[in-house]
């Protein structure tokens, strides 16, 4: 291991250092003819440290290596920034663009601003409502079948921001200049409307403008059936990728199409789902189902609870202190018997009816920290596996003896991270620090599932499918970080940690204190996020960024042997802590019941 990493490095520094021989002054972001929508940008380079860097005539800051990473204020439009150091100079050209719908010069609605934007389906009697951004003091209206529906001025609404903009601590909306016309309409017979035509006037001039979707209202008797087609259907709160997810959906759940919006589709208990994770089917009536009997099989590591179903209706679950809840929808409780046995994982099993098409299944749980779960469909019958503690051998020579960690190096082959200064990249820092990692683990007796041993592409399905499919004590997601356009490279700097489940969120936050106290690092932050690898369910997950690439001073430690090896130990040290506390924090509670 250590001729390994002593090849990587001597590679690392022979090619960096031939490089700076041939190309003094290296700028690796941004490239000439980048685009952004911020409004300021922060430039990523190196020089050597003898001499100065100017950009557009300012004198910039370097590390002692002469590493630097300021910001620059952007202007809509064309911007030019000459960096240059002694004789060379490099020219590049960044474009901001505007994030606000742009009014064009004669009367008209700005471009992409009418709403729906794509076919819609709604039910009867729902609101179907429309939008446009046009000049003030406009008569703005819509023409749809037999309705004229006027649109009127609404009052100034903010803008957010991108949900990236907690990571530089610019989150604020912005109040938007432009004027919104809005109105809605009810509809109330299942019909095929065709298209909306919008009408703009102002003062004697009039244009009339056909909007891109088509309007459609849904047969309440006649809902088409939709069934999950992938092994885990990605349920939203609304139609796209920016809406925030819900429980995944196993494959085989089943209900009916309450509503569309492009190529999603809404779900009758208010999910929404892309098409393509679906297939409809012929002649289906709305599922519904009851439930009687609830069983559980006990395994060696898991309690595996089934319910018996008479079709696969959708679920979701949710994660407290000391509990586990599950949520069937379209199901009436016919439940008169449920066996469960003292369980080493479950004191108690409670249900209720809470609506008229909803069963809450609530699990109390011995322990606080809980160790992963499955959700699947056999048949009609939904399985739902929750994991035990795992067995942790009492050994002060390996005090993780009995413990699998699964360790994820970020990036790897085409994708290759974020870049430092000297154009090192995050995937090579990535494998290096988990290969470190995991020979401490090991050390302490722990057994290493690595989801890639050298360079080369795994997409983050097959990672997640490594977790699934070993289901470790806990999984580890090993990153460098960067920023996005507008954050403050020069400045920003620590250790960060992400989870997304609640039974991932003690190792987090105390890998989190553990690391910044033990090697004073600076606190970067401890952030829920639904990254794909956080998500996976069967056990804790926790990503890691271990530091900045886009720091000039901190790129130094990031490449520094020394500092790998201490932060590979100082990971493992943290680690076996938690493990201690979580297995004398519940041994505590087992000696008070």
């Amino acid at each position: 291991m250590k001729k390994l990493l002593g090849l990587v490095l001597f590679n690392f520094l022979f090619t960096s250092s031939v490089a700076l021989a041939q190309e003094p002054l290296l700028v690796v972001f941004p490239p000439t003819n980048y685009q952004t929508s911020t409004e300021k940008i922060f430039f990523i380079g190196t020089a050597p440290p003898d001499g100065q860097v100017l950009i557009n005539g300012k004198l910039v800051n370097r590390s002692k290596a002469g590493h630097f990473s300021p910001s620059f204020p952007l202007q809509l439009g064309e911007n030019i920034f000459k960096v240059r150091y002694q004789n060379q100079e490099r020219e590049i050209k960044i474009i901001r663009v505007s994030t606000q719908p742009e009014l064009p010069q004669g009367l008209g609605f700005a471009k992409d601003s009418l709403t729906p934007a794509v076919d819609i389906a709604r039910l009867p009697g729902e609101l179907i409502c429309f939008s446009a951004v046009a000049p003030p003091q406009a008569t703005v209206s819509v023409n749809l079948v037999n309705q004229n529906i006027p649109l009127l001025p609404q009052p100034s609404q903010a803008q957010l921001p991108p949900n990236s903009s907690i990571l530089t601590g610019l989150n604020q909306p912005n109040l938007s200049s432009l004027t919104k016309y809005q109105g809605c309409t009810t509809v109330a017979n299942a019909a095929d409307l065709g298209k909306p035509r919008f009408n703009l006037q102002l003062n004697d001039q009039r244009i009339t403008q056909t909007g891109l979707g088509k309007i459609e209202i849904l047969a309440p008797t006649q809902l088409a059936v939709a069934e999950i087609a992938s092994e885990s259907g990605a349920a939203r709160t609304g139609p796209s990728t920016d809406y925030s997810r819900m429980t995944p959906l196993p494959k085989g759940t089943m209900a009916s199409v309450t509503g569309k919006e492009g190529e999603w589709l809404r779900l009758d208990y208010g999910a929404w789902i892309n098409s393509k994770e679906t297939k409809i089917i012929s002649g289906a009536v709305a599922p519904q189902t009851v439930i009687r009997s609830v069983g559980y099989r006990q395994l060696p590591q898991a309690t595996e609870m089934r319910f018996p179903l008479q079709t696969p209706v959708p679920v979701s679950v949710e994660q407290g202190n000391n509990s586990f809840i599950l949520t069937l929808y379209n199901t009436t409780a016919q439940t008169d018997t449920i066996r469960l046995d003292d369980n080493p994982l479950i004191s108690r099993l409670d249900w209720q009816q809470v609506s008229p098409t909803q069963v809450k299944y609530t699990f109390n749980l011995k322990n606080l920290q809980q160790w992963g779960y499955k959700l699947r469909y056999d048949n009609t019958t939904l399985v739902l596996t929750l994991r035990h503690p795992p067995q942790l051998k009492n050994s002060n020579r390996l005090p993780l003896s009995g413990i699998k960690i699964v360790l994820d190096p970020g990036h790897g082959g085409k994708e290759s991270g974020a870049s430092g200064p000297t154009g090192y990249l995050e995937k090579d820092v990535n494998l290096i620090i988990s290969q470190l990692l995991r020979d401490e683990l090991v050390k302490r007796g722990a057994k290493v599932v690595m989801t890639r041993e050298d360079d080369r592409d795994v997409s983050l399905v097959e990672r997640q499918v490594i977790i699934n499919k070993e289901e470790p004590a806990i999984a580890l997601s090993i990153h460098h970080n960067s920023l996005p356009d507008n954050g403050d490279a020069e400045k920003t700097k620590g250790f960060g940690t992400f989870w997304y489940h609640p039974q991932s969120h003690s190792v987090a936050i105390f890998l989190q204190n553990y690391v910044v106290k033990k090697l004073g690092k600076p606190y970067y932050g401890v952030f829920w996020n639904n990254l794909a690898l956080t998500r996976p369910s069967a056990a804790p997950a926790v990503l890691l960024e271990l530091g900045f690439m886009s720091n000039p001073n901190e790129f130094e430690e990031i490449v520094n042997p020394q500092a790998q090896q201490k932060m590979a130990n100082t990971l493992a040290d943290g680690i076996t802590e938690w493990f201690k506390g979580i297995y004398l924090t519940a041994e505590a509670q087992r000696t008070q019941r």
